[in-house]
């Protein structure tokens, strides 16, 4: 039989899948990443092999994909269409380089998505996998089986006798992580109706957050945070704490109509409020300390960045390149951010950094004023003179 490595999530599509590459003459292999769903992933394994799969492997990437990937993306300010703070974007070439790895190990010569023909990820996938070894093919059930919605999926698994957590009153199609959580599908895809209050996992309305504020100090070392509230934290522990507390806050909501990379617009759901709370006080950071010029072009710079990782390009040279610049950018990124969390709203509180290029003598209208004001007619003609 033709070995095929499926990058398994559990989910509906995924499970359609392995009994139907089976029926196609396929031995399944079943690739699940651990990326920090907080799903139970011994379950999720047995639900692989129980249908059909010959060997299931779950990997624990979430130190990873925090550190070299989410980090990687908050360092450059990368946000797509400036409300998406792209987590399912950024978890898939992760999955992707380790599902190759163990097409390597298996000596398989075939790759396998659950991800449709009108979505992001097949992009990322399949473009991901080709930059890391070209010759392996890729079959994506999804574009060439029978089935036309997501309710034939369900009736599909239902006659093979399995099982899942998605029904045809709550068909949404949901994708999870530790930086956060995409929603689509069902009567999210009318784009005048307001999401429903249940799809909702991570965060509480605002409506119904707290009545007083929460504050943050978030410290950076060299564009990364490493502290809250004066404690350090490791990568994946931060991220589920700024989880928590944002979440508590009604913070990371976002309902937007996204542009995909297939030329069609969608309405998306997020939720992120460790991404919203990180790229707050990032942004916030970099004012502080990054010089006027800098800071202008790295903004072309992060929206380039975000469009890469939109695109599935996160393998590719110009990437790299980007890092390296992004990189040199973040050597005085070093200081404390305090936000102010309350209903939905994440706003700044405080900055200090002693990288700051905010002098007090120079802004200040008080007796602290050391700025000439007389060069400013002299300037003035200057800056003028060309027009």
């Amino acid at each position: 039989m033709k070995k095929v490595v499926l990058a398994y999530s559990g989910g509906l599509d995924t499970s359609c899948a392995i009994p139907w590459l089976k029926e196609k003459g396929y031995e399944v292999v079943a690739v699940i990443g651990d990326v920090g769903q907080g799903e139970d992933f011994e379950k999720i394994r047995t639900r692989a092999l129980k249908t059909g799969a010959s060997k299931a492997f779950v990997l624990d990437l979430k130190k990873e994909f925090v550190e070299d990937y989410v980090f990687a993306a908050l360092k450059a300010g990368a946000i797509y269409e400036r409300k998406y703070f792209l987590a399912t974007s950024l978890s898939r070439p992760i999955i992707a380089k380790y599902q190759v790895e163990v097409a390597h190990k298996e000596k398989a010569g075939t790759l396998a998505h659950g991800c449709t023909g009108k979505g992001n990820d097949q992009v990322r996938f399949e473009v991901t996998a080709k930059l890391l070894d070209p010759k392996l093919d890729t079959i994506a059930p999804v574009r060439i089986w029978k089935f036309k919605t997501r309710d034939e999926e369900i009736d599909y698994l239902t006659s093979q006798g399995i099982s899942i957590e998605v029904t045809k009153k709550k068909p949404y199609s949901i994708d999870k992580n530790i930086f956060g959580m995409s929603i689509e599908a069902g009567i999210l895809e009318d784009p005048w109706i307001e999401p429903p209050e249940d799809i909702y996992q991570m965060t509480v309305s605002p409506e119904k957050a707290p009545a007083h504020a929460t504050y943050l100090d978030i410290e950076f070392r060299k564009g990364i945070p490493v502290k809250l509230n004066g404690k350090l934290y490791d990568p994946v522990a931060l991220l589920k704490k700024l989880n928590e507390v944002g979440g508590k806050n009604g913070i990371g909501r976002v309902d937007m109509v996204e542009n995909r990379l297939v030329g069609i617009k969608s309405r998306e759901i997020y939720e992120c409020p460790s991404g919203t709370i990180l790229h707050t006080a990032h942004q916030e950071l970099e004012a502080l300390v990054l010089d006027r010029e800098t800071m202008r072009f790295k903004q072309s710079v992060s929206l380039k960045y975000a469009d890469l990782v939109y695109y599935g390009l996160w393998e590719t040279p110009l990437k790299k390149q980007l890092d390296a610049y992004i990189e040199e950018t973040q050597k005085h990124m070093t200081g404390t951010i305090r936000l102010k969390l309350y209903k939905g709203n994440c706003t700044v509180a405080g900055r200090r950094s002693a990288y700051s290029r905010y002098k007090e003598e120079l802004a200040t209208y008080g007796e602290k004023d050391k700025f000439d004001q007389k060069l400013a007619e002299g300037f003035i003609k200057i800056w003028g003179m060309p027009y």
